[in-house]
């Protein structure tokens, strides 16, 4: 059993940074693979980025790639989202989660077994 909790989310402006957070707690970070969703107003949950277990790899949705940037400390058992250049359209509540999966198909939500709680990001004009 995996507990995730993100923090972090914020009300920005358009063109801000904010860097968010997942600590987990639970059995061992390092054996799972790491993903962000996000969930817009009236939407579906989406796919952002996600890290594999050394963090040799990271896989991103294109509408954030060059902006958001996802890593990992396993020594911290934490997980983070920095995301420059915010627009409107990044508004969304973002989840964390956790697959003990392997990478075939992780940017469904469906590869993932533990999620957050979601944390808020508004981006104002």
């Amino acid at each position: 059993q995996v507990q995730l909790v993100e923090s972090g989310g914020g009300l920005v402006q358009a063109g801000a940074s904010l860097r968010l957070s997942c600590a987990a707690s639970g059995r061992s970070f390092s054996n799972y693979i790491m993903g962000w969703f996000r969930q817009a107003p009236g939407k579906g949950r989406e796919f952002v980025a996600a890290i594999t277990w050394t963090g040799s790899s990271t896989y991103y949705t294109d509408s954030v790639k060059g902006r958001f940037t996802i890593s990992r400390d396993n020594a911290k058992n934490t997980v983070y989202l920095q995301m420059n250049s915010l627009k409107i359209e990044d508004t969304a509540v973002y989840y964390c989660a956790a697959s003990s999966s392997g990478v075939y198909g992780l940017k469904s939500e469906n590869h993932y077994h533990y999620w957050g709680q979601g944390t808020q990001v508004t981006v104002s004009s």
